[in-house]
């Protein structure tokens, strides 16, 4: 099974994608669900994030929380999406909705092994700049391979951020 997979929805196939990608980390399920529920610090392992700011607080469990997150890619445009927090069970799963330049839903589900923590990542996006829906049909394959290397990119510099 690959390690990421995009594949466009049957619906809109031009303008909707599921992005797929899984992790594995050698690291408790704790310290990676410390990680991944603090938005604000991946900008310290994650080389794609630029800057994340908080504007709204939500709950003790991040619940209700609004952060304006500016992403680079490996193509020659940057993404700026807001990402609230909708649901968030500690250890095993958090979901949050984007809005801005790429709207969608996005998971994070995390299940702690004997000696790593297996992480899966579901961003279901719909295109919303008129250039990225205009080109989606021939760009597509190059959108996948962008947001496959912005994931693995991520794994990478979570690994080592939890090694330090």
């Amino acid at each position: 099974m690959p390690r990421s997979a995009a594949v466009p929805l049957q619906t809109e196939p031009a303008t909707h994608f599921d992005l797929v990608s899984h992790w594995r980390v050698h690291a408790p399920v704790e310290r990676v669900w410390a990680a991944l529920s603090d938005p604000e610090g991946w900008p310290a392992w994650w080389p794609y994030v630029q800057q994340v700011r908080t504007l709204r607080e939500g709950g003790r469990d991040g619940v209700g929380s609004v952060r304006r997150i500016e992403w680079s890619t490996r193509l020659p445009y940057r993404i700026v999406i807001e990402v609230e927090a909708v649901e968030s069970v500690r250890h095993q799963h958090l979901r949050g909705r984007s809005r801005g330049q790429l709207d969608g839903e996005g998971l994070w589900l995390l299940r702690a092994q004997d000696d790593h923590t297996d992480v899966t990542y579901v961003w279901r996006v719909r295109l919303v700049k008129r250039w990225m829906r205009w080109l989606a049909p021939l760009l597509a394959p190059v959108f996948r391979w962008n947001h496959d290397g912005v994931m693995r990119a991520g794994e990478a510099g979570l690994r080592q951020f939890l090694e330090r």
